[in-house]
């Protein structure tokens, strides 16, 4: 099973950045804008439109305020399994990390999904720039 591993660290205080990540329905106006061109919730889940024209929908599997940690899951009749932790940590008053943990199969998708979370990182950084 592939694993894939994001560390992020982002110049923003940590509930500032759980607040966007606990926002299920927000993606395209909080996390991730441009990377996410549309969201739609359906019930527990989240019908998500990226940049490149690819959907998924992506269900709510737990929110955890305390740990600021959200699990989601994705099933398609590409993915095998997916499953996807969000964790938002603080690193001081004004700064945090967000540790985003992807594992899937089947492993030959991978490198596509490790682009996209490139992307997608790159869009954090747009939703929470430093200064």
């Amino acid at each position: 099973m592939a694993s894939i591993h994001n560390d992020i660290a982002l110049p923003a205080p940590a509930p500032d950045v759980w607040d966007a990540v606990r926002d299920f329905g927000a993606l395209p106006r909080r996390l991730v804008p441009g990377f996410v061109i549309a969201c739609e919730l359906d019930g527990d889940a989240r019908i998500v439109t990226f940049a490149n024209g690819s959907v998924a929908r992506e269900t709510l599997v737990d929110c955890d305020d305390a740990r600021q940690r959200l699990v989601y899951a994705i099933t398609s009749e590409r993915l095998k399994h997916y499953s996807a932790s969000v964790q938002v940590i603080a690193d001081g008053e004004a700064k945090c990390r967000l540790v985003w943990i992807i594992d899937m199969l089947p492993n030959e998708l991978a490198p596509y999904v490790q682009e996209q979370t490139k992307a997608a990182v790159t869009a954090m950084h747009k939703a929470f720039p430093s200064g």
